[in-house]
């Protein structure tokens, strides 16, 4: 039995990283405070890494979105996997050719593309959806600022027939495109 409210409760789940990386920092100062050759340095890097800790974990914070949509993301050995009730399926990050953000039937989705062509839509209110943000970051070029811009502002249009699971690769594009893998030289 929990002593605080369930608001309250999700408040502190979803700020204890970024309040981990404030004591880090805190006690980096502290260090530092105790004065002499090494322990001033020491402090400064000790800051320098906890401050850097702190800008990701708001990045991660602010990533993470509630909402009850269905299905559960899975991130495993450089695979991004969807379980729906509906649909679901795996994509490999090294076949993911571009990454949009889209809204279908009022819900906002991730839209994957392989490079063949396939396509996976993931809610972005599903269940271990947080961890897509490691993932991506991982991606060649992605600006993770604007993949959190894409997620803080308005709402695309809807993509036309609901649920995507697998389109052609000459089908029009809809949403919001946050990242394009770029071109691979191919050798003959």
């Amino acid at each position: 039995m929990s002593f605080l409210r369930p608001e309250v409760e999700g408040l502190l789940l979803r700020w204890r990283e970024p309040a981990a990386a404030a004591a880090a920092m805190a006690g980096a100062l502290w260090l530092a405070s105790l004065g002499g050759w090494f322990f001033v340095p020491l402090g400064g890097l000790a800051f320098a890494v906890a401050a850097g800790w702190a800008v990701i974990a708001l990045r991660r914070m602010r990533f993470g979105q509630s909402g009850g949509a269905a299905g559960l993301v899975e991130l495993d050995e450089g695979q991004i996997g969807y379980l729906g009730p509906d649909w679901g399926g795996y994509v490999a990050l090294d076949d993911l050719e571009e990454l949009r953000l889209v809204l279908v039937r009022g819900e906002r989705h991730w839209r994957l593309r392989q490079s063949d062509g396939q396509v996976l839509s993931i809610p972005v209110g599903a269940e271990g959806a947080h961890r897509l943000f490691d993932a991506f970051a991982a991606l060649p070029g992605l600006d993770t600022s604007r993949l959190l811009a894409a997620l803080s502002g308005p709402a695309e249009a809807p993509v036309p027939g609901g649920n995507v699971i697998s389109l052609s690769s000459q089908a029009a594009p809809a949403g919001q495109l946050i990242w394009r893998r770029p071109s691979r030289a191919v050798l003959t």
